[in-house]
C-alpha cells in the first residue's frame, strides 16, 4: 500500500512538471520544486512510575503488532576474559524458555499463531521482541513478559550456545573482509577496548548459566529499559495493558555506563598477510567523534560528498576515472556515544595495491586547499541526504526506532526534525573546515590484507610496516577449532 502510495505521488508528480519539462532547454533547466516539510508520525512518550519509558505509536495498515525493549547495559561492561557473554546471553535468554516452558516448547506454542519473540545482546545494549497478530496478542504478550521476568537459562541451550560460537571463531579468518574490518577496530579504538575485542575460545567457555542469571539480575529492571509498541492497537489501551503488567515491578541500580579509554595504534603502516587472496583489502583509519557534536551535519554532507556513494568524489575519481577499485567510500564516523571510526575502505586487485593507497593518500591531500568540496558537489550531497528521508523513515516503524534511540543515548526527541534542518543550513565552508579540523593523513594508520607476494610494489615503499599476527589462540581441552587458525 504504502509502496503504491508513494508511486502515484512520483507519477502525479511527474505528470504535474511535464509541460515545464518539455520547454525546458536542457536537463539543467528542469524546474525541481522544494521538498515538503517533514512532519513524521510522533510515538506517545509515557513513563512509568517505576522508571521504564515506553513509546507507542499506532499504525493501523496492518492487523500486526510489534514490541520491542531495549534494556541498558551490554558487551563493553563485560569483563575481557568472559568476552563473548552477552552473545551466549542474547541467544539463551530466548532458546532456554521460561521457569514454566522450555524454549521448544515456546517455539511450538508461538509457530502456531505465526509469532515470534526473540532476544538479543549488543555492545551497548541487549534487546527482547515480539511480533504477533492483532488477534494474538493476548497470548503473545504473555510470553514476552514471563521471559523478561522469569528467563531459565537452561544449561543445554548454554552449551549449544558456546558450541555455534566456536564454530564461528574457527572460521573468523575465512573472509579478508572482515579481517580488515575486525583488525581496522583494533587499530582504531585500541586491541584491548571493549569496542573492537572479539571472543576466543576461552573466553567462552569461561561463560557459565550462574553469568547469565547474574546479568539478568543486575540489568533487567524497568527503570533500565525503553520499550515501543508499534501496529494495530489503540493507545489507550495499550498503556493499560502496560500498566498493568510492568507497574508494580520495582525499580532496581540505575546501569553506571564503564569508563572507557581509547588507546589508538600508533600511525603506520599493517599489514595481514593472506596468500590465499587476489585482491587486498585496504582501511585508512583513525577516531571519529559523536553525532552530539555540533560539526555533526557539515560531517554528514562532507562524508556524502567525499565518500558517500557513486556520486562521490572517492567513486568518481578512483573507481570511474583511474579504475583502481572494487569499490570505495568512506568518511568521518560518527557514533552515538563514543567517537565512531575515521575510515576510508577500499578494496583493489592486488597488483594495484600501493598505487591506490597513493591514489587514496592524493585524494586526502587535495581535499585542502587545492581541491576542496565544491558548490556542485555539496548540492548533489545535500540533495542526496534530504531526498533519502522518505526511505529511511518512511514507516511509524522506523520513526518509532530512532526516537527509542534518542532515548537511549541522552538526545532531544526532536534531533530528528532538527536534522533536515541543520542539512540544509550546511556551507561548503562548514565542509572543508571539517575535512581539515578531523582528516589529518599523518595522524591515521594504514591496514592491508592480503597477499603481497602480488603486490605492484613492497608496501615498505610507504614507510616501516607492522605485521598483524591473526592466529587463533588455541581452545582450552576439551574444545576444538576445526579449521587452520591461520587461514
Amino acid at each position: 500500500m504504502k509502496r503504491a502510495l508513494i508511486a502515484l505521488f512520483v507519477l502525479v508528480l511527474i505528470g504535474g512538471n511535464v509541460q515545464l519539462w518539455a520547454q525546458a532547454a536542457n536537463w539543467k533547466d528542469v524546474p525541481i520544486p522544494p521538498l515538503p516539510a517533514f512532519h513524521p508520525p510522533q510515538p506517545k512518550r509515557i513513563m512509568l512510575p517505576n522508571g521504564m519509558v515506553i513509546f507507542l505509536q499506532e499504525d493501523h495498515e496492518l492487523p500486526l503488532v510489534d514490541g520491542v525493549a531495549r534494556i541498558r547495559g551490554g558487551g563493553r561492561a563485560v569483563p575481557a576474559n568472559k568476552t563473548g557473554l552477552t552473545d551466549i546471553y542474547g541467544e539463551v535468554w530466548r532458546t532456554g524458555g521460561t521457569k514454566s516452558q522450555t524454549g521448544d516448547q515456546l517455539d511450538d506454542y508461538l509457530e502456531q499463531r505465526a509469532a515470534h519473540v526473540e532476544t538479543g545482546g549488543g555492545i551497548d545494549s541487549t534487546t527482547i521482541s515480539w511480533s504477533c497478530l492483532k488477534g494474538d496478542l493476548d497470548d503473545v504478550f504473555k510470553v514476552f513478559v514471563d521471559l523478561i521476568q522469569n528467563p531459565e537459562f537452561r544449561a543445554d541451550k548454554i552449551e549449544i550456545a558456546q558450541k555455534g560460537m566456536y564454530d564461528s571463531i574457527s572460521r573468523r579468518n575465512d573472509e579478508p573482509d572482515a579481517i580488515a574490518g575486525r583488525e581496522a577496530a583494533k587499530l582504531a579504538y585500541g586491541a584491548s577496548s571493549p569496542y573492537a575485542r572479539v571472543p576466543e575460545y576461552a573466553t567462552v567457555a569461561a561463560v557459565k548459566r550462574q553469568d547469565l542469571i547474574d546479568w539478568h539480575h543486575n540489568y533487567v529492571h524497568p527503570n533500565n529499559i525503553i520499550l515501543g509498541v508499534v501496529g494495530d492497537f489503540d493507545s489507550s489501551a495499550m498503556e493499560a495493558r502496560l500498566h498493568q503488567a510492568f507497574s508494580s515491578w520495582p525499580k532496581g541500580p540505575a546501569v553506571k555506563d564503564p569508563e572507557v579509554n581509547f588507546t589508538p595504534a600508533k600511525p603506520g603502516n599493517y599489514l595481514v598477510e593472506k596468500t590465499d587472496v587476489n585482491q587486498s583489502n585496504i582501511y585508512l583509519v583513525g577516531l571519529g567523534t559523536t553525532r552530539k557534536n555540533p560539526d555533526y551535519y557539515a560531517i554528514s554532507v562532507f562524508n556524502e560528498a567525499f565518500g558517500g556513494g557513486f556520486s562521490s568524489r572517492l567513486f568518481s575519481d578512483i573507481r570511474t576515472t583511474k579504475g583502481l577499485a572494487y569499490s570505495v567510500g568512506g568518511g568521518i564516523g560518527t557514533g552515538w556515544d563514543r567517537p565512531g571510526m575515521l575510515r576510508i575502505v577500499m578494496s583493489t586487485k592486488s597488483q594495484s595495491t600501493v598505487e591506490s593507497i597513493q591514489a587514496l593518500d592524493e585524494e586526502i591531500a587535495d581535499l585542502s586547499p587545492k581541491r576542496p568540496i565544491d558548490d556542485v558537489e555539496l548540492k548533489r550531497a545535500k540533495d542526496s541526504i534530504l531526498n533519502s528521508f522518505i526511505f529511511r523513515f518512511d514507516s511509524p516503524e522506523k520513526v518509532l526506532q530512532e526516537k527509542m534511540a534518542y532515548e537511549f543515548y541522552g538526545y532531544p526527541l526532536d534531533f530528528l526534525e532538527q536534522y533536515q534542518s541543520a542539512i540544509e543550513k550546511v556551507t561548503k565552508e562548514d565542509v572543508a573546515r571539517v575535512a581539515a579540523k578531523y582528516i589529518h593523513r599523518n595522524q591515521m594508520s594504514v591496514l592491508v590484507v592480503g597477499n603481497t607476494s602480488e603486490f605492484d610494489k613492497p608496501l615498505s615503499t610507504l614507510g616501516p610496516v607492522t605485521k598483524i599476527d591473526i592466529t587463533i589462540p588455541a581452545p582450552p581441552p576439551g574444545i576444538a577449532g576445526d579449521q587452520d587458525p591461520q587461514q
